[in-house]
């Protein structure tokens, strides 16, 4: 079984995640190149899990280009990890605040590893800006 941690973070608050596997980390990705909608009053209380922002993202910025380059560069080592029977790895996303774009980011890669990844595979979720559901 493959555990992927993945992580949404600000570089200001807290900075990148540790790895508590003792792996020495894993993929760190910036989000700060894209076009901040903190910015703009209407979503600077909402999150990228919130639908305004969702789509603010996948329509006035290259978001979309990010999450596809990123589900390429993650693609190659899941593939090699599974195969070579690793068992962890991390993917953090950072932006300024960690409320937008890397939340969006983190929601929207472990998306994909589920869908394409459906059997061997575990994912844990930490949006370590926001508050934590249990």
């Amino acid at each position: 079984m493959l555990h992927i941690d993945i992580h949404s973070f600000s570089y200001k608050k807290g900075g990148i995640p540790k790895d508590e596997t003792g792996n020495g980390g894993g993929f760190t990705f910036d989000c700060r190149g894209i076009l901040n909608p903190g910015r703009i009053e209407e979503y600077k209380s909402q999150t990228g899990k919130d639908i305004g922002v969702q789509e603010f993202l996948e329509t006035k910025t290259e978001m979309p280009k990010f999450i596809e380059l990123v589900k390429n560069i993650i693609s190659i080592n899941i593939d090699n990890y599974l195969e070579r029977g690793f068992e962890n790895l991390q993917i953090s996303f950072g932006c300024t605040g960690g409320q937008h774009r890397s939340v969006y980011s983190a929601e929207k890669i472990a998306e994909f590893i589920l869908q394409q990844y459906p059997i061997g595979i575990e994912i844990k979720l930490t949006h370590d800006e926001q508050p934590q559901l249990n």
